[in-house]
């Protein structure tokens, strides 16, 4: 395992993070505490450092586990936990970004994990209502009391993002150094907006669903590569047929599928100029160990091309328009590709 700096900060992270919303059984199909601690055990032997969790992760047992598995070493692992979801469906106040349900929503996590701070907090979902003032001041006031280091967006618009990162940089104010969001050949909808905007501002990208909820793995394919009967209502036959190429390019590699689809997210970082941590999730310590196998996979660039093809990304405005060779006349006349720009990210 290497390590990236985190965006904008000094921060050293492991090149992925280990998710742990299957940590505990509440919810009727995570792993239980022994499997956690394999899963936990091989993701630090291999080098990994970040740890990656929430506060309604399985009501609050994954912060438990995470606690107790990185007590003997608290300070070597980067816990990342989040705030935003609500714990008490009929109180309006128990969930959201705003003030009080920060402050007692990371009081809580605090308690559950063990620990007297997080390395890094999550805004983990955009509430819509709360003004982007009061999210960044109210972040900025437990930097400074010291129960947290480092903060971040979860799920968060761009246009969001963007202002909380300015408004913090006027007034100096912590600022994000990290977007958490939904990045997959199956979804690819963040580069029109957000991994721009992670490039400009030099964010972190830490993926989620990059499995496409294991669909990308070929897990709805029977061994012809047609879908299977079995296939869910939400399985789309596009994703279907995407994880077909997948499963194709795993079989000339002779490796599992999961790697091929982490290992298109991970090849994608020098293409934007800012760091991409994939979170890595598991039910079990040998799913585990398969996707981490992703670490000394490199796709080639056929095997790149067949899969953006496959992936039929259609970037939409207004990077489609800004980036035709038409509307790049316009701008540059002739001189386009003879421009060295650092900033052309994407």
């Amino acid at each position: 395992m290497n390590y990236r700096l985190f965006g904008r900060s000094g921060l050293r992270v492991s090149e992925l993070a280990l998710g742990t919303m299957t940590f505990g059984t509440d919810w009727g199909w995570g792993a239980d505490r022994d499997e956690c601690r394999k899963m936990f055990d091989a993701f630090a032997e291999a080098g990994g450092n970040f740890v990656d969790t929430a506060n309604n992760y399985t009501n609050g047992t994954s912060e438990r586990i995470v606690g107790e598995l990185v007590a003997a070493d608290r300070d070597h692992f980067v816990v990342a936990t989040k705030y935003s979801l609500s714990t008490r469906p009929d109180d309006p106040n128990a969930g959201g970004n705003h003030r009080k349900n920060l402050v007692r929503a990371l009081e809580a996590s605090l308690e559950r994990l063990g620990t007297d701070h997080v390395d890094l907090l999550w805004v983990h979902m955009w509430d819509g209502m709360t003004p982007v003032e009061e999210v960044v001041r109210a972040l900025d006031d437990l930097v400074r009391a010291g129960k947290v280091l480092y903060v971040g967006a979860s799920d968060t618009p761009a246009w969001a993002a963007a202002r909380a990162v300015t408004l913090a940089e006027l007034r100096g104010w912590a600022a994000f150094c990290g977007l958490q969001l939904p990045w997959s050949l199956a979804d690819r909808s963040v580069e029109r907006e957000l991994l721009p905007l992670a490039a400009a501002l030099d964010l972190a990208v830490t993926p989620w669903g990059v499995l496409e909820s294991g669909e990308l793995t070929g897990k709805y394919l029977a061994p012809d590569g047609r879908p299977t009967r079995s296939r869910p209502e939400h399985v789309s036959p596009r994703v279907n047929q995407l994880a077909g190429e997948v499963v194709a390019v795993a079989a000339e590699l002779g490796r599992p599928p999961a790697q091929v689809a982490i290992g298109w997210v991970r090849q994608q970082e020098p293409g934007w100029g800012t760091p991409v941590i994939p979170i890595v999730g598991a039910r079990s310590a040998a799913q585990l160990a398969d996707n981490l196998g992703c670490l000394d996979l490199e796709l080639s660039a056929g095997q790149l091309a067949r899969l953006e093809a496959a992936s039929a990304f259609q970037r939409g405005f207004p990077r489609s328009f800004l980036e035709s060779d038409h509307v790049r006349g316009l701008v540059f006349g002739t001189t386009f590709e003879r421009i060295a720009a650092h900033r052309r990210a994407g």
